[in-house]
């Protein structure tokens, strides 16, 4: 859909408007308007991903990367703190792609808000798309289960 509507909304061809997660230790990890949320790989509302980007492997511990994920989801990564433009799923994917294997997500991921607000519809639309409460549904919110 963002394929065929872009151009003419926003005068530029985006070939998707991208969700991302990152699979490690058998569970997929996701942030939105909850916070940080695991699932089985494919398990949130969106289903199955349409592409997998493989980032590498991690010499990173399994009980390191969850406190890793303890410590982002008591501050940067609370749910409150989700932007759609800013601070999203996929500034949490790249950030944690980082801290696992060292490598980042592709750019034409991370570069698509700043692609959509460089157009004037993008602009335009603003306001409503940062009034949106983003949590995709199928997740268990990583801070609540480790507190119980």
């Amino acid at each position: 859909m963002a394929r065929s509507l872009s151009p003419i909304m926003l005068g530029k061809q985006l070939d998707g408007i991208w969700h991302t997660a990152i699979v490690a230790y058998g569970d997929e990890f996701f942030f939105g308007g909850e916070g940080i949320s695991s699932c089985s790989p494919g398990g949130t509302m969106l289903g199955h991903p349409d592409t997998v980007v493989e980032l590498g492997e991690t010499e990173v511990s399994e009980e390191i990367f969850m406190d890793y994920l303890s410590s982002l989801g008591e501050g940067t990564y609370r749910g409150d703190k989700y932007r759609l433009f800013e601070h999203n799923c996929n500034t949490f994917t790249n950030e944690v792609s980082q801290f696992l294997t060292g490598s980042t997500i592709p750019s034409y991921i991370t570069d698509l808000p700043s692609e959509v607000l460089s157009t004037p519809f993008g602009q335009m639309l603003r306001p409503i798309l940062d009034s949106i409460h983003i949590a995709p549904s199928g997740g268990n919110a990583i801070n609540e289960r480790r507190n119980v």
